[in-house]
């Protein structure tokens, strides 16, 4: 008999895909499931629990113990350094990190400035590449920084790279592919290890299947 598992997720396009992997691997979710604007969602025929949070969030409550499972961006495992378990890439919500700029950027030997939603992984990258800057945290609309001259550089999300040529910004670097992983606690992982293991057996042969 199964325990129940309560699952963290992070709200927006990766919810939307996750649960269509769950889905896939059979489990019944609700249709009213997708629409909800509960934070907390049951599903007892499946003895699951949903947590829905924000993205940076979700490896705070699976360390925590509050969630036993969760589903988080590599971008928040990078900047977050949680101490939980990464099981599986699930392979959606693929995009990745780069430093970006205005066209004809030219690096400063004097106090470069940088601004980034992820202060430590940007920190990591320029001490990894040998430049000192100066890191600017900032929550939302990074790509204003160089054009109000807040930073010379920003680091962010690249998707498609629409946002960045609509306000006139060029990729400099890429820093580190990103895609949505599943994330558990080790405590969790101990006690409920079958239950677990078999999830992530479920959700990895959709998607080997859908890799063929």
């Amino acid at each position: 008999m199964s325990e129940q598992l309560t699952v963290a997720m992070p709200k927006g396009r990766i919810f939307e895909e996750a649960v269509e992997l769950l889905r896939k691997a059979g489990y019944q979710l609700p249709a009213e499931f997708d629409d909800s604007r509960k934070l907390i969602i049951d599903v007892p025929e499946e003895k699951m629990r949903f947590i829905l949070a924000k993205p940076m969030d979700v490896p705070t409550y699976v360390e925590h113990g509050v969630a036993d499972i969760g589903v988080a961006g590599k971008d928040v495992m990078i900047e977050e350094e949680r101490d939980v378990y990464e099981v599986l890439d699930l392979k959606i919500s693929a995009c990745y990190m780069a430093v970006a700029g205005l066209p004809g950027y030219k690096k400063k030997d004097i106090n470069p400035k940088v601004a980034s939603k992820y202060p430590n992984l940007a920190t990591q990258y320029f001490k990894e590449q040998g430049e000192q800057v100066e890191i600017i945290k900032l929550n939302g609309s990074i790509e204003l920084a160089p054009l109000i001259g807040l930073a010379d550089r920003i680091v962010d999300i690249v998707s498609t790279g629409q946002t960045l040529k609509e306000n006139g910004l060029i990729e400099l670097e890429t820093i580190v592919p990103i895609t949505s992983r599943v994330i558990v606690n080790p405590v969790s992982y101990r006690m409920k290890d079958k239950t677990i293991d078999q999830m992530v057996e479920r959700l990895y042969n959709v998607i080997e299947e859908g890799s063929e």
